[in-house]
C-alpha cells in the first residue's frame, strides 16, 4: 500500500510530531493533508505525566489543532484496562497528579491502608520516595497486583535523560522480590487496541507511525498493521541496519508520508 491509501494513523509524538516545543518541519502539513483526505488520527504517548488535555492543548498551540479524545496516553490505557479488569477497585499509586485524575475519574477509589489495596500502579513519579515504596512493599505482600504503565527506562529531557517509570518498577521489584505484572504502555498490544478502538477501524486499515523500533514498531508489528519509521528521533540507519526488527516504511520524517 503507498503512504496515503491508510484509513487510520496512529502517530508517537515525541520525536516523531514534535522534539520539546518544536514541531518536526512538515509535520503540520501531513497531517492537514490526512485530514483533508478524511483519514483518522490519533496520538500516542507513554508518559503518564501529563494529560491528555495537556497534550491536546501543546499540540493546538504549535499548529495542529487537536482535542483531548485524539490523545492516547498511558494514563487512559491505564483506566481502560482497570476499567474491564476490576471497575471500583481500591488502587494506590506510585505516580503523579494527572494519573491520580485519569483513575479518579475512572471510579476508582484510593487508599494508602495496604490491607486495603487491590492494585499498586507504577508509573513515572518524581515525588517517588521511601513513604511510597513502604507502602508498595505491605500492600504487595497482603496480596495487592502490582502493575505499571509503561517500561521505559528513562525520559529524554533537553540535554539528556532522566528515570522514568521501569527505575520505580525496579525499586519495587527490588523490596518486594515480585516481578511486575500487566504493563499497559507501549509495546503493550493492551495500548493498540485502546487506539484501534478510538478510531473505530481493523488493524490492517491502520499506520502506525513512531521513532523507536522496540516500542512503536514492535507493537504495530504486533497488532497486525504497518508501521512506519521516521528518522527524526532516537532511531538511526545504523540501528536499522542491525535490527531484527524491520518497519514497512522508512521516512526521513513524517513531512514524507505526503510526499
Amino acid at each position: 500500500m503507498g503512504s496515503l491509501d491508510f484509513l487510520g494513523y496512529i502517530f508517537d509524538l515525541d520525536g516523531t510530531i514534535y522534539r520539546g516545543e518544536k514541531l518536526i518541519p512538515g509535520a503540520r502539513q501531513t497531517v492537514e493533508r490526512l485530514k483533508a483526505l478524511s483519514k483518522k488520527i490519533v496520538y500516542l504517548s507513554n508518559k503518564a505525566i501529563q494529560t491528555r488535555e495537556n497534550y491536546a492543548a501543546k499540540l493546538t498551540r504549535l499548529g495542529i489543532p487537536t482535542g483531548p479524545d485524539e490523545v492516547i496516553n498511558s494514563s487512559l490505557v491505564m483506566a481502560r484496562w482497570l476499567c474491564a479488569e476490576a471497575p471500583g477497585a481500591t488502587i494506590f499509586i506510585i505516580g503523579e497528579a494527572p494519573l491520580l485524575q485519569e483513575l479518579g475519574r475512572a471510579g476508582f477509589r484510593f487508599s494508602e491502608r495496604a490491607g486495603d489495596i487491590q492494585f499498586v500502579i507504577v508509573s513515572f513519579d518524581r515525588t517517588f520516595d521511601y513513604r511510597k515504596l513502604n507502602i508498595a512493599l505491605q500492600a504487595i505482600k497482603k496480596g495487592a497486583r502490582f502493575v505499571a504503565t509503561n517500561p521505559d527506562r528513562t525520559c529524554p529531557v533537553e540535554g539528556g535523560e532522566i528515570p522514568d517509570c521501569a527505575a520505580m518498577i525496579g525499586a519495587v521489584e527490588g523490596a518486594t522480590g515480585k516481578k511486575v505484572g500487566t504493563i499497559v504502555g507501549k509495546p503493550s498490544d493492551i495500548m493498540i487496541r485502546v487506539a484501534v478502538d478510538c478510531l473505530g477501524l481493523r488493524p490492517q486499515d491502520c499506520i502506525l507511525v513512531g521513532d523507536r523500533l522496540e516500542t512503536d514498531i514492535v507493537m504495530g508489528k504486533k497488532a497486525g498493521m504497518a508501521a512506519g519509521l521516521v528518522l527524526t528521533g532516537v532511531t538511526t540507519r545504523e540501528d536499522l541496519k542491525g535490527s531484527e526488527v524491520q518497519p514497512d516504511y522508512v521516512w526521513e520524517s513524517v513531512a514524507e508520508i505526503i510526499k
